[in-house]
């Protein structure tokens, strides 16, 4: 399908998910280098977006000539949404996806999948953000409160992961959505080296200061735990289809793909986690 050519301006781009982990630093980002009118929306954002509800899908796009587009879970709209965008002016989509996901199995990354395949038959401009697991995985909510309490247990053994700052892919996305020659680009983004979760949880004990201890679990004991913690079970299910694609490598390599946006190297974990634990984030 033939690519338009797109040249979104200043007052057109619509961040979804923008009270994310990448959403809100996207647009924080533009706007500190000048985007003043980005539309920043999700369910209770500034613009009020919603996946259930596309009637609040027209008033989000009106006006949008670009698009950064986080897909739900569940891609049961992520396609329509794309066809109305196109038909509502929009001309370019930066789609956040995963790192390994083209790997992913049926209980993982369904919707992240169905985002790719939509912004890549829309007929306009588009680029693919594939992340690893954020550095802020680490103190904003995933892995946060077992951190405080001194013990992390996953089912991932010891394959590597380049964890990566959510800054970097928020830094990576402003610069792919405002500037030309990323069309039709998958840019897979990682940290600078690979860790296994017991050397990440090592980093963070020393630069906090004392000890918390990483835990191999098997995935029917992390399930259990994650059940008896309260999780549901679909979120449960979730988490641990996502280990199983890390145990089996597909997001074990480092790439330079942030360094040929940026310019730069992506951040390291060690200096980060020396600075959030300076905060007391992970005191007990």
């Amino acid at each position: 399908m033939t690519t338009q050519s797109a040249h979104p301006t200043s007052s057109d781009i619509l961040v979804l998910g923008a009270t994310g982990k990448t959403g809100r630093r996207l647009v924080t980002r533009l706007r500190d280098t000048g985007i003043t009118s980005v539309r920043a929306a999700s369910r209770s954002g500034e613009v009020v977006f919603d996946w259930t509800l596309p009637d609040t899908w027209e008033p989000a796009l009106a006006g949008a000539g670009a698009v950064y587009l986080v897909a739900p879970d569940d891609p049961t709209h992520v396609r329509e949404f794309v066809w109305q965008a196109v038909a509502a002016g929009v001309r370019r989509f930066v789609a956040l996806s995963g790192h390994g996901i083209e790997k992913a199995g049926d209980g993982f990354g369904q919707g992240m999948a169905a985002g790719e395949e939509a912004v890549r038959e829309s007929g306009v401009e588009w680029t693919v953000l594939r992340p690893n697991n954020f550095f802020q995985n680490f103190d904003e909510d995933l892995w946060l409160a077992p951190l405080r309490a001194g013990r992390l247990g996953l089912p991932i053994g010891e394959m590597p992961e380049p964890f990566i700052d959510a800054d970097d892919v928020a830094a990576v996305a402003a610069t792919v959505l405002t500037e030309e020659g990323h069309t039709g680009r998958t840019y897979e983004l990682t940290g600078p080296r690979a860790l296994t979760f017991a050397e990440a949880t090592r980093t963070i004990a020393e630069a906090a200061g004392r000890s918390i201890r990483y835990e191999e679990l098997t995935p029917a004991a992390y399930r259990s735990e994650l059940l008896a913690e309260g999780r549901p079970e679909a979120a449960a299910d979730g988490l641990g289809a996502m280990f199983a694609l890390h145990r089996a490598g597909c997001s074990a390599e480092v790439t330079d793909d942030v360094r040929r946006v940026l310019g730069r190297e992506p951040a390291d974990l060690e200096p980060w986690a020396r600075r959030i634990a300076a905060r007391g984030t992970w005191a007990p």
